[in-house]
């Protein structure tokens, strides 16, 4: 069977062909457990339902749940700092399988449940089956993208090779070596595999056998992934989902947008009121996962977005999230890591001649890059500002030293971010 006709395969599992009256029926079932355990568990929940004057009784259905406030990525880094997980979680931490920490910093505790992150569904619409050999280059260090998103690929029966991220010289001698059939991780970095392994003179279809891929942590242009497609003759589909909620959605093989998963809840919000947009407006990503030891109920992504709802040919029923199209705030996800300006004051605050900064995103040719401006007074010293950076952000800009106040003045943004995706 060709892996097109695989990912035509009735979806994995039968939650993701119900009726509308079904679907909300088994949200609002899912919502109420995780709700009565965080009116009772979660000091978090608890506080916001208090300062809203809200009781949790009289949240009885899917339209008094868009009455709860929403929580965002900023207020739980600041609850964090305060506390920890305390005010957090249902349990007590070593009740959990594992604790990471991601940029931020934010802690991002995993629980004991069968496929917590809920990828699996993912992984079995972009046509991952048991007996592939799947090549991982999310990092396994602290972050949670390589355990996460490597639990649905044991739960299908594949088999993993825990390569992490960078070292393309190793990553085309495993995947030359090996018949390594599957790649998870960004497409940019699946790019600049193509790409070394061409300048080596290898034939990308023949000495690679890869037949599908599964890209997440940044937004996948249309060409990109037409040159990966055509290039290496071979699948490549994306995920959405953030470090501390796991899976919100998943493309299937008609390309019509990300179907929502059957594990949580999915709104679009307007940003300032937190309520529900109607189906096709632009808002706010607000997600809900069905997990009851870390409740994160109604919490805000930051990503702007905007659902379909019409019938998709895959057979799946969900609304489907038709694009990530940008941010709410100046914070930028950039490389799969998300960009806090108050992290980039806390390097450049350790730099007496920096005067002012901006950071310029791009993605020309289908590759993300940072560029890091910096208006000086005087000597820098470049390569302990990069490792500086590097260390407290995860990623590595290119510097653009300036000396003049005409060319960064000091009301120049923050963030220029000059990605497009079409």
């Amino acid at each position: 069977m060709s892996r097109m006709e695989r990912i035509k395969e009735p979806p994995y599992s039968k939650l993701e062909t119900l009726s509308p009256e079904e679907r909300r029926d088994h949200q609002w079932t899912r919502l109420n457990q995780v709700l009565d355990v965080a009116a009772e568990r979660s000091e978090e929940f608890i506080k916001r339902m208090e300062q809203a004057g809200m009781d949790p009784d009289d949240i009885a259905s899917l339209e008094d749940f868009a009455s709860i406030p929403t929580f965002n990525k900023k207020q739980l880094i600041s609850l964090q700092q305060e506390s920890g997980l305390k005010d957090l979680l249902t349990l007590e931490p070593g009740e959990l399988s594992r604790v990471y920490m991601s940029p931020g910093p934010i802690f991002d505790p995993e629980g004991r449940g069968k496929d917590y992150w809920g990828w699996t569904e993912g992984f079995f619409a972009a046509g991952f089956r048991s007996g592939d050999l799947v090549q991982m280059t999310f990092s396994y260090h602290l972050t949670p993208a390589g355990l996460m998103l490597e639990e649905p690929l044991r739960e299908l029966g594949c088999a993993v090779i825990p390569a992490g991220p960078g070292n393309t010289d190793v990553q085309l001698e495993l995947m030359t070596r090996l018949p390594v059939t599957g790649f998870v991780g960004m497409a940019s970095y699946l790019k600049i595999i193509k790409d070394k392994a061409l300048k080596q003179g290898l034939d990308v279809k023949k000495d690679l056998k890869l037949e599908a891929a599964f890209v997440a942590a940044e937004r996948l242009a249309p060409s990109l992934r037409e040159e990966l497609e055509q290039e290496m003759d071979m699948l490549v589909r994306q995920g959405y989902g953030t470090a501390d909620l796991g899976c919100a959605a998943y493309e299937c093989s008609e390309l019509t947008g990300m179907h929502v998963s059957s594990r949580c809840y999915v709104e679009i919000c307007d940003p300032k009121t937190g309520q529900p947009l109607p189906v096709g407006e632009t808002g706010e990503v607000v997600v809900t996962p069905f997990t009851t030891d870390y409740p994160l109920v109604r919490l805000a992504t930051g990503d702007l977005a905007y659902l379909v709802d019409d019938p998709c040919a895959c057979g799946r029923t969900s609304a489907r999230i038709g694009a990530i199209v940008g941010r709410v705030d100046s914070t930028a996800k950039i490389k799969g890591q998300f960009l806090y300006p108050h992290q980039v004051s806390e390097v450049v605050d350790t730099f007496d001649t920096v005067e002012k900064w901006q950071l310029v995103v791009d993605n020309k040719g289908g590759r993300e890059t940072l560029v890091m401006r910096l208006r000086v007074s005087g000597y820098l010293e470049s390569e302990g500002f990069l490792k500086a950076f590097q260390e407290k952000l995860k990623l590595r800009p290119k510097l653009d030293l300036i000396d003049s106040e005409d060319d960064l003045p000091d009301d120049a943004p923050a963030l220029v971010d000059n990605r497009t995706f079409e």
